[in-house]
């Protein structure tokens, strides 16, 4: 059993799990995706002390009073912001690797608001986006 926070909220969980069955299947948070349930893809990225996990590979007994965010706890600024310069980029097509995206972008630009195309990459390094490639992301971020 383990108590931590997730999106500011506390939360206890009763057993110890993968922290993306958590969220999903007890939380229903939707944004943070399963992808391959192995920590090969990136789409079940969520902030964990403000730092880029995978959701999936993270078990629940191991966040005793640690801070879970996933794109549902951004702020309604940084939701508009992501959305606004990701749609202006066309950095969006099937959409289901955007939130891990998104994990990955805030955690980078939240350590460094002015990050070089390089350090962009780096930060997206461990998402895979199978249809729109990696350029019109970057761009957005």
């Amino acid at each position: 059993m383990a108590s931590f926070l997730v999106n500011g909220k506390p939360v206890t969980a009763e057993r110890n799990q993968k922290l993306l069955r958590f969220l999903r299947d007890e939380l229903h948070i939707v944004s943070a995706k399963d992808g391959c349930s192995e920590g090969a893809c990136g789409a079940c990225m969520v902030l964990l002390d403000g730092r880029a996990v995978k959701a999936c590979v993270q078990q629940t007994d191991k966040l005793e009073g640690r801070a879970v965010l996933t794109v549902e706890g951004f702020t309604a600024r940084e939701q508009q912001v992501y959305s606004y310069a990701f749609a202006k980029a066309g950095a969006v097509q099937c959409g289901f690797c955007t939130p891990g995206m998104l994990i990955s972008a805030k955690a980078l630009l939240d350590a460094n608001p002015a990050p070089t195309r390089e350090q962009v990459k780096a930060a997206i390094n461990n998402n895979i986006c199978r249809c729109t490639g990696y350029q019109k992301i970057e761009d957005a971020i």
